[in-house]
């Protein structure tokens, strides 16, 4: 991640909650396969390549998660387990009703797995710039700070190595922020036209 939220031109790096529902809903309109693909990758946080790697034995229906072996660990064993909503879990059950329990869950490969989920974020009217699945991962991470999951189990959930690389996404603009920033431009606010070439 680069020790930012933001590229090197000032754009962001993640999905607003919006944009993230947004390719929710665009993902569920879609074929089953790229469907639960997308649905994984939003809920969870995971790194194409992790879920890319899931078996039927690592969704967990009694516990309500999806295990993950962690990818950028790969000199070490690392497994994490990942809640989810019940009803993705029944998504799942179905979708993979069929699969053996050594096979993957989704059959294609890592490029095309790419390019499939950046198709639905542009169907989604999700802007270029940020129509990759990494800005998944982050938009993840992001609403998780925003709505007070402490940052050590955000950390697990990521399947960071280090406390340092989550707590990059305490940093994000949430709603106190805003509030806060109101009381600076409040008493000047209502002086913005409310259309363009009206002056007050």
């Amino acid at each position: 991640m680069s020790g930012s939220l933001f590229d090197r031109s000032g754009n962001r790096k993640y999905l607003v909650a919006r944009e993230r529902l947004a390719f929710v809903r665009a993902a569920c309109a879609e074929e089953r396969e790229v469907s639960t693909f997308c649905l994984v990758l939003a809920f969870t946080g995971a790194r194409i390549s992790e879920v890319l790697a899931l078996t039927k034995p690592r969704i967990d229906r009694f516990d309500e998660t999806i295990v993950f072996r962690t990818s950028k660990q790969r000199n070490k064993l690392v497994f994490r387990a990942v809640p989810v909503p019940t009803n993705l879990i029944v998504v799942l059950d179905i979708a993979c009703a069929r699969t053996k329990v050594e096979d993957r869950l989704w059959t294609f490969q890592r490029t095309t797995a790419w390019k499939l989920v950046k198709e639905v974020m542009r169907k989604a009217g999700i802007s270029d710039d940020l129509c990759k699945p990494k800005a998944l991962r982050h938009a993840f991470a992001v609403e998780a700070v925003l709505n007070g999951v402490p940052l050590n189990m955000l950390q697990r959930w990521m399947g960071h190595a280090r406390l340092e690389t989550t707590a990059i996404y305490a940093n994000v603009f949430g709603e106190e922020e805003r509030s806060l920033a109101r009381r600076a431009w409040r008493s000047i606010e209502v002086a913005i036209p409310c259309r363009v070439g009206r002056c007050h």
